[in-house]
């Protein structure tokens, strides 16, 4: 097995790859205690070589693997990517270009919401993945030949996987459906982590205007804490801490103290007086720059029928064209497509709208309409 541990044996693999049409990767990383994902293995394979980078051997500089990432001469095929490639947004600055993902291809091609690795080795390859040593510790070194030979298959495998699914888009003619949802995956906004964002994703809990203006500036404050100290959100303070504080509008240290949900201690602490800092910029906040935080719509009387019969079209259309429901939409987008002219939903968009949108809206309109067949549900032109 090829180990890379030195900087000049990373430029020559890099070198190497870079001649390949497409090459597999995947990396094992660790985050239980920090903040920022630690990359620990970095694992590649072309259609002819294969290696394990150590990301964590001494001296050893990823700027050539980072290059190779950006390379536009070369696919870069992941699966699940989204936490790979946020991995290398934030610690090389890069963006894999072109990208595949097999997770979102599989769905694609008919292989059922948010297939999982192993199935697809299992289904496309007749192989299989040993799991027990899926629960490693990667930072610790070293690392056992069974531990690395794990780590290896999960780009070794995908290697066909990839080709069977290269294939399969081709012959239908849906690449560019997938060319779609990597462009989502690509976009450097899906991996930026403001902390002026932070507290959207947070389940809200907060009493009126300014305990929501509150909860944006003690969220941002947690942010910025977790990024600088590179430690879980949790450890810095937990959701609850930031709820209670929303509601209690706490102005003192003292007053801090007296909440249920800070930990005992914490307001003596050095971090605190910036915790009340940014209460009291919460509590400053204009009311033109406070969020607003719109609700459910609440859905047209009767309008529940419409949306039952647009689930049924949902269904009848991925079972015919073998893909996964949870690609083209949810209820959430069907309930918007029964309660307005031309909803803003993916399902209305691209190739969803190719497949479903545009039926879905002639079936509101009255222009088609459901009906059985024997055992089968059909269309039916009415005009």
């Amino acid at each position: 097995m090829n180990i890379i541990t030195k900087t000049d044996a990373l430029e020559s693999l890099c070198e190497r790859l870079a001649n390949a049409g497409f090459i597999t990767v995947d990396t094992e990383f660790m985050r239980d205690s920090t903040f920022w994902p630690k990359l620990c293995l970095i694992q590649v394979a072309g259609p002819d070589d294969e290696a394990i980078i150590d990301p964590l051997a001494e001296g050893i500089d990823l700027a050539p693997f980072y290059r190779l990432m950006a390379d536009r001469n070369v696919v870069k095929v992941f699966h699940a990517a989204r936490q790979d490639i946020e991995i290398f947004f934030h610690d090389g600055d890069t963006i894999p270009d072109p990208l595949f993902d097999t997770q979102v291809a599989a769905m694609v091609c008919g292989f059922g919401d948010s297939v999982g690795y192993e199935t697809l080795v299992k289904r496309l390859t007749g192989g299989s993945v040993d799991k027990s040593s899926r629960f490693t510790d990667w930072s610790r070194r070293p690392l056992s030949d069974k531990q690395l030979k794990y780590a290896m298959a999960d780009v070794t495998h995908l290697r066909t996987i990839y080709e069977v699914l290269a294939r399969r888009l081709t012959k239908t003619k849906r690449v560019h459906w997938v060319g779609e949802e990597m462009a989502i995956l690509q976009a450097p906004a899906t991996y930026e982590m403001k902390p002026e964002n932070a507290w959207k994703r947070l389940k809200m809990r907060y009493r009126g205007r300014q305990g929501l203006a509150v909860l944006v500036e003690a969220a941002a404050w947690r942010e910025r804490q977790a990024q600088e100290r590179d430690m879980p959100r949790g450890r810095i303070m937990k959701d609850d801490a930031l709820y209670e504080i929303a509601t209690q509008l706490p102005r003192s240290l003292e007053e801090l103290e007296q909440l249920r949900a800070i930990p005992r201690g914490f307001a003596g602490g050095r971090s605190a007086q910036g915790l009340i800092e940014a209460i009291e910029r919460g509590l400053a906040m204009p009311e033109e720059d406070i969020p607003v935080v719109e609700g459910p719509e609440p859905l047209p009387p009767g309008i529940g029928p419409l949306v039952e019969l647009l689930k049924v079209l949902l269904k009848m259309k991925c079972e015919k064209h073998d893909v996964a429901q949870k690609l083209v939409a949810n209820v959430s987008d069907l309930e918007l497509i029964a309660a307005h002219e031309e909803a803003n939903v993916p399902a209305l968009k691209g190739w969803r709208r190719e497949l479903f949108g545009e039926d879905a809206l002639r079936l509101k309109k009255g222009e088609l309409a459901l009906g059985a067949q024997g055992k089968k549900i059909v269309l039916i032109e009415t005009s």
